[in-house]
């Protein structure tokens, strides 16, 4: 499914030009853009939410309510916020008709809980026709999963980072200057877009019917690569190496590939035994995971593995000229 998508610097202006006057700003002032700040809801401060919070929080966004499944976890998340922040609401998920007025609504639940969220804002009374802007920070669901709320008058979009997040606070430092995918309609797009434009991102859009795709590629270079280096791990725990010695070494190897992937194209950045086509290499890479998945039953899908990303490369070798007929023998190997 080719698709070409523009990669730019948000292309809002540092004021909310042209938006509705349903959507509201709190007054606290901004002083070095003397413009409004928007005050922000957050439903699901896990650690994404908390990233948000904190990363937002620190641009003068006035976070006004937390909302986590017990109202425990939600003040944990307010006491990651800065001091002096100001008086932040922190409620449970059935607490919901305490919710005050805001002019943004961000949604960072798990996937699954997105709609139900949607469903359970739209059926509040004092939500309905008010313009506000909702969106959600999934990468696999479109806009579309606020329809409920779209329905009673919100603007509703989705705005996802391309970043990896397992802890808040280092998390609120990738959400800068990184990539986000905005969708949505026009005014949550434009409001998505200065989020990204103040923290320092860039914005790409993509067919909301494709969002499940993008989500897979996303998932495939960040949480399978995570996966995959665990194995490699676990490959040379079997040489006699501890974990952390192991995931120690590899690091740097890692990293250089992912410099060379900075500045060069996969077929370009590919290094190593499937580069140059050594055969006699595979063999032996075969013949040792071979061998273990047979002497003790650990790393049974290296083998695999091995072979299925082995024929991606060999893909990517022939694009550099790799020896036609030396691929077709490793293709051979790899197959059998």
């Amino acid at each position: 499914m080719a698709q070409s998508v523009h990669l730019r610097r948000s292309d809002c202006s540092t004021e909310f030009r042209g938006v509705p006057n349903a959507v509201r700003f709190s007054q606290m002032p901004n002083t070095e853009t003397h413009r409004p700040i928007p005050s922000v809801t957050i439903i699901g401060p896990g650690r994404l939410g908390q990233a948000f919070a904190i990363a937002l929080s620190d641009l003068g966004y006035s976070i006004s309510a937390l909302v986590a499944r017990r109202p425990a976890m939600a003040e944990k998340a307010a006491s990651l916020l800065q001091a002096g922040h100001g008086r932040v609401d922190t409620l449970g998920a059935n607490q919901l008709t305490r919710l005050a007025p805001a002019d943004l609504i961000l949604i960072t639940t798990p996937d699954d809980a997105v709609e139900e969220t949607a469903q359970k804002l739209a059926a509040l009374e004092n939500c309905k026709g008010r313009g506000v802007v909702v969106l959600h920070t999934s990468g696999a669901l479109s806009s579309a999963v606020l329809a409920p709320l779209s329905k009673v008058g919100f603007h509703t979009g989705s705005l996802h980072p391309l970043v990896s997040v397992s802890e808040p606070l280092t998390g609120s430092r990738a959400l800068h200057g990184a990539y986000y995918c905005v969708e949505g309609d026009k005014v949550a797009t434009k409001i998505a877009r200065r989020i990204v434009n103040d923290l320092g991102g860039k914005s790409f859009s993509i067919k909301p019917e494709t969002k499940a795709l993008y989500h897979a590629a996303a998932l495939t270079a960040a949480g399978h690569l995570t996966a995959l280096i665990d194995l490699a791990i676990e490959m040379l725990v079997s040489c006699g190496l501890s974990r952390t010695a192991a995931q120690r070494v590899l690091m740097p190897l890692v990293e250089s590939s992912v410099a060379n992937l900075k500045i060069s194209p996969p077929e370009s950045a590919l290094t190593g035994t499937f580069a140059r086509g050594d055969l006699a290499t595979v063999k032996r890479h075969l013949e040792a995971l071979s061998e273990k998945k047979r002497s003790d039953g650990k790393n049974r899908e290296a083998l695999e593995i091995y072979k299925l990303l082995g024929l991606r490369s060999l893909d990517l070798a022939g694009k550099k000229g790799l020896d036609p007929q030396l691929a077709k023998k490793i293709k051979r190997l790899l197959k059998s």
